[in-house]
């Protein structure tokens, strides 16, 4: 069964970003086909929460490969976005630390419905739980047009430049 909206989505402006792609930018390291993010339309501090967009172009570069003639966004690219929008609040208000945030784990993910190019899909996340400022745990929600798409909860770690093994 669903689970509630951590917020009503029709409460904020999706057309006049707080966050637009280039401020994103300045905080998520993620480039080119691997950005999953469009902007930023509300952030509460006091309740940890976020809520975000990406726009779902018909240029999406699993569009060719992910269901020819059916193009639906991969269940991966979904949690993606998700995290990508976590992980913006974790860096922006230096929840963890680190150069970089990374997924950690996820647990209770469900996909409702098939996410097709053309639509914009808003997301929130909710920070629930921090530790030792080293780990940022979340949930998150995905929405096109008022319908749940797919929800879920990730774990946000630190990740060091000096932990990549060559």
């Amino acid at each position: 069964m669903p689970s509630e909206p951590l917020v009503d989505m029709n409460d904020f402006d999706f057309d006049n970003p707080m966050f637009d792609l280039d401020d994103i930018r300045r905080i998520n390291p993620q480039r080119h086909e691997m950005e999953q993010l469009t902007g930023i339309v509300h952030v509460d501090e006091p309740t940890h929460t976020i809520v975000g967009f990406k726009q779902i172009t018909d240029k999406e570069f699993w569009i060719a490969g992910h269901m020819p003639g059916f193009p639906l966004m991969p269940g991966v690219v979904q949690c993606e976005a998700a995290a990508q929008l976590g992980g913006f609040y974790a860096r922006k208000y230096d929840l963890i630390g680190g150069d970089y945030l990374g997924f950690g784990g996820m647990d209770s993910v469900r996909f409702r419905k098939p996410i097709l190019p053309g639509c914009r899909l808003d997301m929130v996340a909710r920070v629930t739980r921090v530790r030792a400022r080293k780990l940022a745990q979340f949930r998150f929600q995905g929405f096109v047009s008022g319908t749940l798409m797919f929800e879920g909860e990730m774990l946000g770690v630190t990740v060091n430049r000096d932990q990549a093994i060559d």
